[in-house]
């Protein structure tokens, strides 16, 4: 199932658990544990700790939500940071990520809710703290179906690579064309209006005396010439059924020729998409089913396909990559640079407010 970044209160996910970064005496403290004990009722939650604790570093319990809208409070008790011993760090925090999706899979949970633990009081830079997150849940949901969100306030919480950041903030400013969009549809329209002024003065003028009319051409139909069907001025259209019989390839049909070409198995390339299981299941049993663009750019990533490969997949369910959207400038730089992490993009794309790869 998905791994996505949300901008949310953790207090107010409706999830089956969500997770606090606690301390290991289980106790009430500021930032998120002290919100998540406020939310939840702090003498209620308090007495359900009191029965834990104390807990080592790395490790991780779980309580009833009481009040919160969740089923579970996953208790993790994160490393506070050292840089003199930052592979124990590391190794800790990991564990303490680990140790909370076990304790949510022993308790039935299907979706479960992180902040970024150890990043506040702890002191865990964030850029690390976020590269830990990631890597940690995706190796976990390799082996478990679980639907993980990592809830944040706002992107100044989500510190993402400054030199990744820098390298797509430049492809941007190359090949991002919105801000000339408007003077583009301007002098556009001041053609075309300029253009039709021009056939209705022509249409408007008597036929010369001197010249005979001519009889005009009859135009291959745009149709016929998309598609390749035979067509000449004597013979008769097209019917629907030779339209319709000469479509590309849909896409459901495109995406299962690519993954067996991969060799790659169906939930490998559906878990490197960071699309849930049953979305899949719709599409493998749908043959005209019709996914999102963010759907169709998964799959292209988790498959490592090339740009062009890439148009074509997208062209096969109606989309295609533009130089007006940032969101498609983003996908495009990636793939260009055959960056194919999705966790990382969904990251990018989370700093630029755009829609995220994958999911449900």
């Amino acid at each position: 199932m998905p791994f996505t970044i949300v901008r949310n209160d953790i207090t107010t996910m409706a999830v089956d658990a969500i997770v606090n970064a606690a301390n290991t005496d289980l106790a009430e403290g500021g930032g998120v544990c002290g919100a998540i004990f406020r939310a939840a009722g702090a003498s209620e939650l308090r007495a359900a700790c009191d029965k834990l604790a104390p807990i080592a570093t790395g490790e991780a319990v779980i309580t009833p939500a009481f009040a919160l809208p969740a089923r579970h409070i996953i208790h993790a008790a994160g490393p506070v940071y050292s840089r003199y011993e930052p592979h124990e760090s590391e190794r800790l925090l990991r564990s303490a990520y680990t140790n909370s999706l076990k304790r949510g899979v022993e308790n039935d949970c299907e979706t479960v809710a992180f902040s970024l633990l150890s990043s506040g009081i702890y002191g865990y830079p964030k850029d690390a703290a976020l590269r830990v997150a990631s890597a940690t849940i995706q190796d976990f949901l390799a082996e478990h179906d679980l639907d993980v969100s990592l809830v944040v306030f706002d992107k100044e919480a989500l510190a993402v690579s400054r030199e990744l950041l820098g390298e797509v903030e430049s492809f941007i400013d190359e090949h991002y064309v919105a801000e000339h969009e408007g003077m583009f549809r301007r002098h556009s329209l001041l053609h075309i209006g300029r253009a039709a002024l021009a056939d209705e003065k022509l249409a408007a003028q008597p036929p010369s005396a001197a010249e005979p009319k001519k009889k005009k051409s009859q135009p291959m139909p745009r149709v016929a010439k998309e598609l390749s069907v035979s067509y000449t001025a004597e013979s008769a259209e097209p019917s629907l059924d030779d339209i319709v019989g000469s479509l590309d390839e849909p896409f459901a049909a495109t995406l299962l020729r690519l993954i067996d070409a991969s060799g790659r198995t169906d939930a490998q390339v559906y878990k490197r998409a960071n699309i849930d299981r049953r979305l899949f299941s719709k599409i493998r049993s749908n043959a005209g089913y019709a996914p999102s663009k963010p759907t169709v750019l998964a799959f292209a990533v988790a498959l490592e396909l090339t740009l062009e490969q890439t148009r074509d997949l997208l062209s096969r369910a109606g989309f295609a990559l533009s130089r007006s959207q940032k969101f498609d400038v983003i996908i495009e730089y990636f793939i260009a640079a055959a960056r194919y992490d999705v966790f990382e993009i969904n990251e990018v794309l989370f700093s630029y407010d755009q829609s995220l790869l994958g999911g449900a």
